[in-house]
């Protein structure tokens, strides 16, 4: 018994460096959101 499925490969890539660029991704877009609201903010009390 054996999987066909693991005969024809899509990607040989390795997950884990799928999984450390969608982190980065994604914490760099929330923190980017973040500095802008801390500017705006910094920005109306002046």
């Amino acid at each position: 018994m054996h999987n066909d499925f693991e005969k024809e490969v899509q990607s040989k890539r390795n997950d884990f460096n799928d999984a450390i660029v969608g982190v980065a991704v994604s914490f760099g877009f929330f923190a980017t959101i973040f500095v802008i609201g801390v500017i705006i903010e910094f920005a109306s009390r002046m």
